[in-house]
């Protein structure tokens, strides 16, 4: 019998008494969270403060508290989903079941044990939780009984039965603006972008710039410019929908948008008022392409040690140093580059940045300005718009490319980008699982075994079926922060929880499609293979997980109990 015909299967009575249990297993994980806070809190708080050195030898535990801080706050979101479709009548079979499995899954989890990467897995002992306080939080009875019920093989079964149209659940968007913007976005990947991706992975090429072009065409690069400087003045939940759709069809062509959103919002934060009316409209038509040049050999994540020098000298700027991951360096015409204007102050205060433009190269000179070279970095994955180092010997920047006018002004100003960067490189993330999941399902489907479709085996349909569920966990979890951005609140914390959650589970949901796959996921020539390569950066970039983790605890930590 095909997992589409099996029979119904019951999660927890009726649907109000789901998400009546879900909303009332809160306060028990708020508890959990809450001894496990003090336990952290003990190990690394000095006056009131999180210590830089006790963070760093109670690492493990600090990092521990930042995921269940995560998975609190997704399954927050999971609650208020629940609740707002059952309140719009469209909390239906599969919805229900997703929220099942989440609830239940995640609170065993956090009971028994977070997988935070394949080699290491936190548990309540590990963040000075005592075994009162798990009992307490094991004996709730709506925790009990969702551990019990949740994530279930025959809620599994269910969830993967109900997969059989291709419907993955109700994002519960609630907007029909925005509903019109995904279908039309779907309709441009499944056109000009899914039937070429492979083909543009394997032979390493640039994203071709028609497809570039018509992304200008419908307004990517200026989603969220405002309407006065030549955008669409959309929020980040569009961002985030968009975002969506064109990885789901191309990591590379998903993320073609981030350096000219990274790029807007330092300029339209930090710019002067020339510099806005100068690169503004001109980054969200498309007719200037950015990126960004932060990462330097040696550095990474340690902003604070960047050697790059910008000497002052008459009307201009001379720099010099060396860059390192930059993405789609050579065939962009502008640079956000940060570099050391004061040699004598150090850590942040010494950064500044400019607005350094640059000659579009060619595949016969990539980097054809006075003073500037590069290499390509060849990539496992994440191939379309290259990687590359740069060397800076003399480039001149003119004295009014310095972002706001003003010196060591840099880190501050990016600081200020670091929630939208990384809630779209969660939606990144969430476009990337999705991938994963439709051509796993399709492969399962279609490929026999044993005289019936392999979609038919509990192992495999289980996979499915949280890959499913997990993937909606994400994408609330990502809304919420794009959400919370939309409303001018502060939610760093929350944008980094999302890339955090978001960048494991693609990366899962990779692993388990090319696993669906056997064999031939392997071979270069299905898809599933670049999809694994491609998901493996995202725990990288944008912060990598375990530096992530880091602010996130630090973050938490530095607030009121």
């Amino acid at each position: 019998m095909a997992i589409g015909d099996m029979e119904r299967v019951s999660v927890g009575g009726a649907a109000d008494d789901l998400v009546t249990r879900a909303r009332a297993a809160l306060p028990a994980v708020e508890a959990l969270l809450t001894a496990a806070r003090k336990g952290v809190a003990d190990r690394v708080v000095v006056n009131g403060r999180p210590d830089a050195a006790r963070l760093d030898e109670h690492q493990f535990a600090a990092h521990a508290f930042a995921w269940l801080t995560t998975y609190t706050a997704a399954l927050r979101q999971m609650a208020d989903w629940g609740e707002r479709l059952e309140a719009a009548g469209r909390l239906g079979a599969l919805e229900r079941l997703i929220l099942a499995a989440a609830f239940g899954e995640y609170l065993a989890q956090m009971a028994g044990g977070i997988a935070i990467s394949q080699v290491e897995t936190i548990r309540p002992a590990d963040m000075g939780v005592t075994p009162d306080d798990l009992a307490a939080f094991l004996g709730d009875p709506a925790v009990s009984s969702l551990i019990a019920d949740g994530n279930t093989a025959a809620t599994r079964r269910q969830v993967a039965g109900l997969l059989v149209d291709d419907r993955f659940g109700d994002p519960g968007l609630d907007d029909e603006t925005l509903e019109m913007v995904r279908d039309q976005f779907r309709r441009f990947v499944e056109e000009q972008v899914a039937p070429h991706a492979h083909e543009w992975h394997l032979k390493d090429d640039l994203i071709p710039l028609e497809i570039i072009d018509q992304m200008a065409e419908l307004g990517v690069f200026g989603l969220t410019v405002p309407e006065e400087n030549g955008g669409l003045g959309l929020g980040k939940t569009a961002m985030c929908v968009v975002t969506e759709e064109l990885s789901r069809g191309y990591i590379g062509v998903g993320s073609l948008g981030t350096r000219s959103e990274i790029a807007a919002e330092l300029i339209r934060l930090g710019g002067t008022d020339a510099q806005k009316a100068e690169y503004l409209p001109r980054i969200a038509s498309g007719e200037i392409l950015p990126t960004a040049v932060f990462t330097e050999p040696n550095t990474g994540s340690d902003l604070a040690s960047l050697r790059t020098r910008a000497v002052r000298d008459g009307d201009a700027y001379t720099i010099t140093g060396n860059k390192t991951w930059i993405t789609h360096a050579a065939r962009t015409d502008l640079m956000t580059l940060l570099a050391r204007t004061d040699a004598a102050e150090p850590g942040y205060r010494g950064l500044s940045m400019f607005l350094a433009e640059k000659p579009r190269g060619t595949d016969a000179e990539p980097f054809p300005a006075d003073g500037m070279t590069g290499g390509e970095i060849p990539v496992l994955g994440y191939r379309g718009m290259k990687e590359y180092e740069l060397g800076f010997d003399g480039f001149r920047v003119p004295a009014d490319a310095l972002l706001g006018g003003k010196e060591g002004q840099g880190f501050k100003q990016l600081m200020e980008t670091f929630e939208s960067a990384r809630i779209q490189t969660a939606a990144r993330a969430v476009g990337v699982a999705q991938n994963a999941l439709e051509v796993g399902l399709r492969y399962a489907r279609e490929r026999q075994q044993f005289g019936r479709p392999i979609a038919d085996f509990p192992r495999v349909y289980g996979k499915l079926a949280w890959m499913a569920v997990e993937l909606m966990v994400v994408r609330q979890l990502t809304y919420f922060a794009a959400r919370e951005k939309d409303a001018d609140r502060r939610c760093d914390i929350e944008a980094g929880m999302a890339k955090l959650l978001a960048a494991r589970v693609a990366f899962a949901a990779a692993d388990n499609a090319l696993q669906i796959h056997g064999g031939n996921g392997y071979a270069e020539e299905y898809p599933i293979s670049r999809i694994l390569c491609d998901a493996r950066i995202l725990n990288i970039f944008e912060g990598a997980a375990e530096i992530q983790a880091h602010v996130i605890a630090r973050g938490l930590l530095a607030k009121p109990a």
